[in-house]
């Protein structure tokens, strides 16, 4: 049995969307799964488009997902160089072999030449393509003698090769996730093999390369679905064993209609990147779900079942637990919804996963937290108090600001609601009763309600304008527990500024 390797081949053309992320994931998990190796090639022989950092980015994307593939450009292996740009001496070798062949020819038809045939097809009504109905009427070595070929190279005419799709055939294509399907070579244009300048386009690069690296299987997007003809052909041609092929589905807008793009992100306000990007032209700065709080693990979680479901509907599922049961043919056909909110709602559950020690450790990394240096036992008992609240570790500092600093405001409706006439007069009297009491949560919730029903008060008369002096507003945990962690010097010190606030 021919030994399992996938490739991951990016473009350095920008940022790794959540699609490409999702790509490589899968690419990763059927591998592992399957006992075979992961590949990363960078896709660069489109200079044009060429992205400076692009290639960094990319991978450093891929080591925080936890996706580490066991050859790259940054790692090396038996068959580099990795980078399309460094292959070329490859590409030529394979060039002169493709054009001994029936499948390839010269084309030495200008752009001008060509834009000019488009627009008198255009004129009539037709739409050209360059096929086995026109090139006989075109510039290249099939309608053009030996001598005129040999003229036009002698005075280094430029010149494209193109494949020669066969006439009338009927290619019967298989996909793992797709199914069976046909499709007729009459409807197929004669692809530019090699370009101009001498480099490969993608069709005629990807597939030596996939060759040259023992690439098993092809997984990829839908939008190289119908590049996958000319893909079966080309080995044909060469006369190689082509790999399988699974094409994934399109992961879709919120909405379910179109594919999602990074302006959706934008638009919305959620991140379609891994890492943020920062546009080198532009200077844009493209929000990363590493910087938005995220954690990998639940990250490629989410993006895992965009597309696959795991075995009795199990939403949490770890990289390992994925590999073990990541199945090519158990992916859907249809699109996959992506939904921002389910993607918080992941990284809340692995949050609540994690001791109390591990995100005491990360609330620790936080800017506004690591300059207050505050003892980890006051950090912990917060963390116990916030975790499950919270969908980020920054949401325990950002909805619990009220243990680190004093509310400088009150909220008008919680005033509205938790304070009249009588209210200053009843916090003065607790701050009386709280001077002389032990400060843990439990002496305090009992003290609390003695008072209250001391005074003939219901707990909500005592309770709200408290809370309202500690927080700010009426929300939190139990009020006791917030004096624990505060301590009774900074509780009193509330409760007065709240009376002669308010």
């Amino acid at each position: 049995m021919k030994k399992v390797r996938v490739r991951f081949a990016p473009s350095p053309t920008g940022a790794l969307h959540l699609g490409g992320v999702r790509t490589a994931l899968y690419d990763y998990l059927f591998a592992k799964n399957q006992g075979g190796e992961f590949v990363l090639r960078i896709e660069d022989t489109d200079t044009a488009r060429y992205v400076e950092g692009a290639e960094d980015y990319i991978m450093n994307s891929l080591e925080w997902c936890g996706i580490i593939p066991d050859e790259s450009p940054r790692i090396g292996g038996p068959y580099a160089p990795y980078r399309q740009s460094e292959r070329r001496d490859i590409y030529d070798r394979y060039k002169e072999q493709i054009l001994k062949t029936d499948y390839a020819y010269l084309a030495f038809d200008t752009p001008e030449e060509l834009d000019a045939i488009r627009k008198d097809f255009e004129a009539k009504g037709d739409v050209f393509s360059y096929n086995y109905q026109t090139r006989q009427q075109l510039k290249n070595s099939i309608s053009l003698s030996q001598e005129e070929v040999q003229k036009l190279l002698d005075a280094n005419i430029p010149y494209v090769v193109r494949f020669k799709m066969p006439v009338d055939r009927t290619l019967n294509l298989q996909d793992i996730i797709r199914g069976n399907f046909s499709v007729n070579t009459n409807t197929l244009d004669d692809k530019v093999l090699i370009k101009n300048d001498g480099m490969p386009t993608y069709h005629f690069a990807n597939v030596v390369d996939d060759f040259e690296m023992k690439i098993s299987h092809v997984i990829r997007g839908e939008e190289w679905l119908p590049s996958m003809p000319l893909h079966v052909l080309l080995y044909e041609a060469m006369n190689w064993e082509a790999p399988e092929f699974a094409h994934l589905s399109l992961i879709l807008k919120p909405e379910g209609k179109g594919k999602l793009s990074k302006r959706d992100g934008a638009k919305f306000g959620f991140p379609v990147f891994p890492m943020d990007f920062k546009d080198p032209e532009s200077g844009e700065i493209w929000k990363g779900y590493k910087e938005s709080g995220y954690f990998p693990e639940a990250f490629i979680n989410m993006t895992a079942l965009l597309g696959w479901t795991p075995a009795n509907d199990r939403e949490i599922i770890s990289m390992d637990e994925m590999i073990a049961e990541f199945d090519l043919h158990k992916v859907h056909k249809a699109g996959a919804r992506f939904d921002p909110q389910k993607a918080k709602w992941f990284n809340q559950e692995y949050l609540k996963i994690k001791s109390n020690e591990e995100v005491l450790e990360l609330l620790k990394e936080v800017d506004e937290v690591r300059s207050l240096n505050l003892s980890d036992d006051k950090l912990m008992k917060i963390v116990s108090l916030m975790k499950e609240r919270a969908t980020f570790v920054i949401d325990i500092y950002n909805d619990g600001k009220f243990f680190f600093e004093a509310p400088t405001t009150y909220d008008e409706k919680a005033l509205k609601k938790a304070w009249n006439d009588t209210t200053s007069a009843v916090l003065k009297d607790l701050s009386v009763k709280l001077e002389t009491s032990e400060f843990d949560s439990e002496t305090l919730k009992e003290a609390i309600h003695h008072f209250a029903e001391e005074h003939s008060l219901g707990m909500g008369k005592v309770m709200m304008p408290l809370r309202l002096a500690l927080v700010g507003e009426l929300k939190g945990p139990d009020v006791p527990d917030i004096m624990n962690i505060i301590g009774k010097e900074e509780t009193l010190a509330r409760i007065e500024k709240a009376i002669n606030s308010n």
